[in-house]
């Protein structure tokens, strides 16, 4: 028995490779040293010597079960930029110009049209964020993963200077909340999508409803790039996997001296536009044999209505909102026009204010 026999394709995997090669030099820049196939990647940071204390910021994230659902729809292209999206829009959070991706793909049996479809959404995002592909791996295991099944991750380092470094130490009440819109549900929560929309075929608006749940994790970094040189950021926050409960108190700076003074969120309810997935999904939460343009307008009902389940929606998805801005009550409409302005609708979402006392992290984030 050889190699092959035993379910490891070398020769399919140089194929990869080749494909690989192909997107990652279109991401490349003069900071890279060496391409693809080395053992490892390098790049020089010789351009930020500059800074007076260069910090590097490193985030790492996969795109979860979302992946199911492409196998299912048999589209591979777009899984790629929801990898690289959840590492950048980390690294976003500390003000961080990301420098360099690197992605991991697992699978039962390579195929390398479907790696290369996926690493061409990798350098789709890498691109678009200004990050350079500078490596992988690509782990074919038989008998481990099922044929025809792949997980992706990935790892993202960016950098900024020390004192340029966002960290909620200069959140102030008063300050306004801006919220980016997302472009729906992300890469997070899909393990319960996938319960309450087993239908991935079903009509949603004239399209499969799974090519709508494929549409791929927004990209924030160049908007927020160029917006950090124009307004003072005070903090911000990527919307992930724990909704707005979670993610919103993060941007929040911990001062363990003084441990009674927080911070707290206030969202104003139905400031933004929530996208009409949401209502579908909320729809299937209640009702699991839910489905159709119905099934949407009851969903929208629920979210308006039904407190326990509107918790739970904001406690696991996105419901519209990307990203979160706190910036100062002068700065909110110079920054709004221009996110606008850059393509990123953005909405005022409320505010800040100071709680203390022991009551001050269970007010942490609240709705009004």
């Amino acid at each position: 028995m050889d190699y092959k026999q035993a379910g490891v394709d070398i020769e399919e995997s140089s194929r990869a490779v080749n494909k690989y090669r192909d997107h990652s030099v279109k991401t490349l820049n003069f900071a890279v040293l060496n391409g693809i196939g080395s053992f490892a990647g390098m790049y020089t940071l010789k351009e930020y010597f500059t800074m007076e204390e260069p910090v590097l910021v490193s985030g790492t994230d996969g795109v979860g079960t979302k992946l199911e659902i492409a196998f299912k729809m048999n589209k591979f292209d777009t899984v790629g930029i929801d990898c690289v999206a959840m590492c950048v829009n980390d690294v976003m959070c500390h003000g961080a110009k990301p420098l360099f991706f690197l992605d991991y793909i697992a699978c039962g049996k390579l195929d390398a049209d479907i790696a290369g479809e996926i690493v061409k959404g990798v350098s789709v995002g890498c691109r678009e964020t200004g990050c350079a592909l500078l490596g992988g791996e690509t782990a074919e295991m038989p008998g481990f993963y099922d044929a025809g099944k792949y997980d992706v991750a990935g790892f993202s380092v960016g950098i900024v200077d020390r004192k340029k470094i966002i960290d909620g130490s200069n959140i102030r009440e008063g300050d306004k909340l801006l919220g980016l819109s997302s472009s729906g549900p992300h890469s997070n929560g899909y393990s319960l999508i996938r319960k309450v929309i087993p239908d991935i075929n079903e009509d949603f608006e004239g399209s499969p409803i799974g090519l709508v749940l494929l549409e791929p994790t927004r990209l924030y970094a160049k908007p927020l790039l160029h917006l950090m040189e124009r307004v003072s950021i005070h903090g911000m926050a990527h919307i992930t996997g724990g909704g707005f409960y979670e993610n919103i108190p993060r941007m929040f700076h911990r001062n363990p001296l003084q441990p009674e003074s927080r911070m707290s969120a206030v969202i104003s309810e139905w400031s933004w536009v929530i996208p009409p997935i949401f209502s579908r999904i909320a729809a299937g939460c209640y009702n699991a044999g839910s489905i159709g343009p119905m099934a949407q307008k009851f969903g929208a009902t629920l979210l308006k209505n039904d407190n326990a389940l509107k918790k739970h929606m904001f406690s696991t998805f996105n419901m519209g909102i990307g990203f979160v801005l706190a910036v100062a009550p002068e700065d909110i409409r110079q920054a709004m026009d221009y996110l606008d302005g850059m393509g990123f609708p953005s909405w005022e979402i409320g505010y800040v204010e100071t709680a203390s006392g022991t009551h001050a992290e269970k007010t942490r984030l609240r709705f009004e």
